[in-house]
């Protein structure tokens, strides 16, 4: 009779596993583990909590085997004693037994009364929630980056919540575009961009408002960008509002802002409805900043660029007429175009610009007049022809200073004369300088450092070779703050002297 409910029990045993592992799609293994689990709980009850009992069933047939081990020990403590034995006592029982393996003993098999029943039916589903839940995590975790559908439950405290099917997700009031509401059964689309896991469980994040929703629409609208043809390089948002998305294809056959924008508008109007009417300027990407950053700032127009890469910005003409057009509402056209291009962007106007062109002008033709002790109109002249240094006059030939309108010869070997001579106090003062304040062989040694260059650093009070390592390239090229900025130095140059200056600082 006990042989015949044991193979009942068996049979149940099996069944129920297979059927749980279907039901929740989970591994058959996980389910048997539980079941273990919870028999091992049911044993310890029956002979005992402190004792160390495994339990074992085949995968096969269903066969449970309840084993008790005891650690071989020479000696243990009144709370161990049910869980170890003495090596004396081991090996009466096994001959071959060592320290610290293990005498094991099987246990009669184990009937289930109601409570311990009741007990391993609660472990078995414990655990098998959780390995469900730890399956539907890892699915989810997998899952960050794309866009998931689901329907709206509930909104709790201004949040979200979704069902997504098997498991439930969150969009946060923040996640929602402006003036944006659901109702419970609306259906709704959003963007996964985290997946958390702590005591509590799993939880799925979801977004309306990140820029990579945006991304993943067009990859749902545009075949080419689904295919990889075309590529989605950057983007960037005020939700609800504006956005800018950044295409490009290496395919010269395809212009990816039509194949965005689709027949008629067709793919792109379809992402507009879905982001409640959110306005969407699509620009080609190029790897040439200049390029890129005009494209970005479409609608309007570009007259000049000035790019300075080490300080990350860059300087922008603009027609006057444009100028609105080009900041957009509330700033909004050249913020996007900044963030989409990862540059700071200041704009100008042709108005603005020729205005502080002539104040350069003015500038560099004051400092001619200071140091040759000319007139303005032939300091004037010589900025104009690009001599903006005394370096750049020296250098010159009488002949060449003769083709500049209103110059003879005379005059032309006058400027150079005046030139050498300003050239040679200013050496003679930055010499003076340089012996004064700067003593570091390193820095005065240093691979295309001048006495020009050590003058104008000791002024900074920067007299070593690691104050100059600090540095970074703009703080001596900028043209408006730069400690270098009269000498017209090759950004390349620097780069390398400012390396070479780490280099052996710190070796």
């Amino acid at each position: 009779m006990a042989k015949q409910k044991i193979k009942v029990i068996r049979e149940e045993m099996l069944q129920v596993a297979n059927n749980v592992a279907q039901e929740k799609n989970i591994n058959q293994d996980d389910v048997f583990s539980a079941m273990e689990q919870a028999l091992e709980k049911s044993a310890r009850v029956k002979y005992g909590m402190e004792r160390d009992i495994r339990v074992n069933i085949n995968r096969e047939n269903g066969d449970i085997k309840l084993e008790s081990y005891l650690k071989v020990v020479n000696s243990y403590s009144e709370e161990e004693q049910a869980r170890e034995i003495l090596f004396e006592d081991a090996v009466k029982l096994n001959k071959n037994i060592q320290i610290d393996e293990y005498i094991v003993k099987e246990l009669p098999p184990l009937e289930l009364g109601r409570v311990a029943a009741q007990n391993a039916k609660g472990v078995i589903i414990q655990k098998v929630r959780e390995a469900d839940k730890s399956k539907q995590y890892d699915e989810f975790k997998n899952k960050v980056g794309e866009i998931a559908v689901g329907i709206v439950k509930r909104v709790e405290f201004g949040n979200y919540i979704v069902d997504l099917g098997k498991s439930e997700a969150i969009i946060k009031r923040e996640e929602l575009i402006a003036r944006e509401t659901f109702k419970n059964g609306d259906r709704v689309r959003a963007y996964i961009y985290e997946v958390k896991n702590d005591v509590k469980g799993y939880q799925v994040f979801l977004s309306r408002t990140h820029p990579q929703f945006l991304a993943k629409l067009f990859h749902q609208e545009v075949p080419e960008i689904d295919e990889g043809i075309i590529q989605v390089k950057t983007v960037a948002r005020d939700p609800g509002s504006r956005a800018k998305i950044s295409v490009f294809t290496q395919d010269s056959t395809i212009d990816p802002v039509g194949a965005c924008v689709g027949m008629r508008g067709s793919r792109v109007q379809t992402v507009v409805n879905e982001l409640q009417g959110e306005k969407i300027d699509i620009v080609t990407w190029s790897e040439n900043q200049a390029t890129f950053l005009a494209n970005a700032l479409a609608p309007a127009e570009v007259s000049k660029i000035f790019l300075y890469e080490e300080k990350n910005k860059v300087e922008v003409v603009i027609p006057d007429e444009q100028l609105s057009l080009a900041i957009g509402r509330k700033g909004q056209n050249v913020k996007l175009a900044s963030r989409l291009t990862n540059l700071e962007i200041d704009i100008l106007t042709e108005e603005e610009e020729s205005e502080r062109r002539q104040i350069e002008f003015k500038e560099k033709s004051a400092i001619l007049i200071d140091l040759l002790d000319v007139e303005d109109v032939i300091a004037q002249l010589l900025v104009t022809e690009g001599y903006v240094t005394i370096e750049s006059i020296v250098s010159e030939t009488p002949e060449n200073l003769e083709k500049i309108e209103g110059f003879d010869s005379d005059l032309a070997s006058e400027i150079i004369s005046r030139a050498k001579n300003s050239m040679k106090e200013q050496a003679e003062e930055d010499t003076k300088i340089v012996n004064e304040k700067i003593q570091d062989t390193d820095l005065k040694e240093l691979n295309g450092m001048t006495v020009a260059m050590l003058a104008l650093l000791a002024k900074e009070n920067i007299v070593n070779l690691n104050d100059f390592a600090d540095l970074a390239s703009y703080e001596l090229i900028d043209k408006e703050e730069g400690i270098f900025r009269k000498l017209e130095l090759d950004e390349d140059l620097v780069n390398q002297m400012i390396m070479d200056a780490r280099e052996k600082s710190f070796s």
